[in-house]
C-alpha cells in the first residue's frame, strides 16, 4: 500500500543525498527555493516507509513560452524500491496536483539516465543537452498538462 503526501523539506534531505548526491556532504542536498512558501516536497510512502520523494518549485523556463508552470526537482526513489512504478505512481500525484493548482507545464532538468522513464510518462526533451557541474548531463524536458 503507497501513500503520497506533502512533506517537510528536511525529509527529502537523506533520500536525495543517497540517490543524487552519493558521496557529497548532506548540505549539497539543500536546493535553492526549498524554503519558498510556494513550493512543495512529496513523498511516497510504502507501508510507512518514505521510498521516495520530490520537488515541486513556483517557477519558469524561459525556453517555453507560459507563464503556467512548476519545475520538478530532486525526485528521487530508493533502490529497495526501483522499477515498482513507485516513481510514475510519485509522478502521476505531482501532475494531479499541478492541474489542479492551474499550472500548465511541469519541467524539469532530467538525468540522461532517467530520459526513458519520463519519455514513458509524456514527457519531451527541449533543447540540447548540457552539463551540470559535479552531477552530470542532462537535458530539459517537459510535459503540457492542461
Amino acid at each position: 500500500m503507497s501513500t503520497v503526501k506533502i512533506i517537510p523539506k528536511e525529509l527529502t534531505y537523506s533520500i536525495r543525498q543517497e540517490v543524487l548526491r552519493k558521496g557529497k556532504p548532506i548540505e549539497s542536498c539543500y536546493f535553492d527555493g526549498d524554503s519558498n512558501e510556494s513550493t512543495f516536497h512529496f513523498g511516497i510512502y510504502i507501508n510507512k516507509e518514505l521510498a521516495g520523494i520530490a520537488t515541486l518549485l513556483e517557477t519558469k523556463t524561459d525556453l517555453i513560452e507560459n507563464d503556467a508552470q512548476y519545475q520538478l526537482r530532486g525526485m528521487a526513489v530508493l533502490d529497495l524500491y526501483r522499477k515498482k512504478n513507485i516513481g510514475t505512481e510519485l509522478l502521476k500525484k505531482i501532475e494531479r496536483f499541478c492541474i489542479e493548482n492551474e499550472k500548465e507545464i511541469l519541467w524539469f532538468n532530467a538525468r540522461k539516465t532517467a530520459i526513458e522513464f519520463y519519455k514513458k510518462s509524456g514527457y519531451e526533451i527541449l533543447g540540447k543537452e548540457f552539463e551540470i557541474e559535479n552531477i552530470g548531463t542532462h537535458f530539459l524536458m517537459f510535459k503540457k498538462l492542461i
